[in-house]
């Protein structure tokens, strides 16, 4: 019997692992997007975390597209393969894991050897011995993806029972890939860096912006003043889904009533319209509100625990080990489905984060590092 050399691929290939890198970035950027767009209340950057995930994906599949034609074009084989040897993985009540090494013998090509892991119910394992001769299918241009055929037909069931194969000389060629750790951290590399190249190119509004300015706004508006017996305000309306109100000087957004007055004045006072995310700061309050026609996880600002929000700031500020505070931002979103508000204090102790329920109860305080 003529023995041929199979070599399937043993490990990643650099370009699996360069495509997982990318996998993984666009992934970490798309995500990061979105949740720097809902607590910056930026309504481009929620719409483009989602769609540079659906365009990475389109242009994936497009991509593979000539490789599956190619693969799809090249009939499987059929062949007869001797069982040298057998080892259970673990044993469970239905299917078990077993690793075959295996004499494989085509009709027109030599004979190989190869060890595989293929899944066995515990009722055929009895079937599945060594020196058992079986029917197996693998693509002619990948060997490696070789498996067991658990109902072969007819004429190739007769050929099995009435072969008599001799093991081929040499160690068996492991044709499982061992590229999963490999794939894995590359990948984890990835969204990590996409991650953090979203969050360091809005580093500036996301933790040092000067939340005290309403001209730093950052889309074209029309405004509008108005004064009333609670506090001075300059109303800007940036788009049909974001409404911004920036307090004049001396008034704060934790003042008595006048947080909910100010929600009360973007949402119509009582038309049910429901927010994405609600970002308090100083003297600034944005709400970003959820499209028309459009799914997504919102609540009604209204319904905030306004009386208890300056209390958690105050906590925040003063709990959390963060010296000198600075700044302060409070955002409130059902992203993970619950109502969820999380106050964020960054000062020279560096910066710390609490979290409460939509009752106003804290749940997780992250004290400064």
């Amino acid at each position: 019997m003529t023995t041929a050399t199979v070599a399937p691929p043993t490990g990643a290939a650099p370009l699996d692992l360069a495509r997982g890198f990318l996998t993984g970035g666009v992934i970490g950027a798309s995500l990061a997007a979105f949740v720097v767009g809902c607590t910056l209340g930026k309504v481009p950057l929620i719409v483009a975390g989602p769609a540079l995930l659906t365009v990475y994906a389109l242009l994936f599949r497009l991509a593979g597209a000539p490789r599956r034609a190619r693969e799809g074009a090249l009939a499987p084989l059929t062949a007869l393969a001797l069982i040298d040897g057998r080892e259970m993985r673990t044993v469970k009540e239905t299917d078990v894991p077993v690793r075959f090494d295996l004499t494989v013998a085509p009709d027109l090509a030599p004979a190989f050897r190869i060890r595989i892991t293929q899944d066995v119910h515990v009722s055929e394992l009895t079937d599945h011995r060594p020196g058992t001769v079986l029917v197996v299918r693998y693509p002619p241009d990948r060997p490696w993806l070789l498996r067991i055929v658990k109902r072969p037909t007819p004429q190739w069931e007769d050929r099995a029972a009435g072969a008599a194969l001799e093991p081929a000389p040499g160690p068996a060629l492991v044709a499982d890939r061992q590229d999963g750790c490999a794939w894995s951290l590359t990948t984890l590399l990835g969204v990590l860096l996409g991650a953090a190249a979203v969050v360091l190119l809005m580093r500036a509004e996301l933790f040092g912006k000067d939340t005290d300015a309403p001209a730093a706004q950052p889309v074209p508006v029309t405004s509008s003043s108005t004064s009333t017996s609670t506090f001075s305000v300059t109303a800007t309306v940036a788009s049909s889904t974001t409404g911004t109100v920036a307090f004049g000087p001396g008034r704060s957004v934790l003042d008595r009533g006048v947080l909910r007055e100010a929600v009360e004045s973007l949402t119509g006072g009582g038309d049910g319209r429901q927010a994405l995310t609600v970002v308090v700061r100083e003297q600034l309050l944005t709400v970003v509100f959820a499209p028309d026609g459009v799914s997504a996880p919102a609540f009604d600002p209204r319904s905030l625990p306004f009386d208890r929000l300056p209390a958690l700031v105050e906590e925040a500020r003063t709990t959390l080990g963060v010296d000198a505070p600075r700044t302060w931002q409070l955002s409130a979103e059902r992203l993970a489905g619950a109502l969820t508000i999380r106050i964020g204090v960054t000062g020279a102790g560096g910066s710390a984060s609490l979290e409460a329920d939509g009752r106003g109860t804290v749940v997780r305080r992250s004290p400064a590092r």
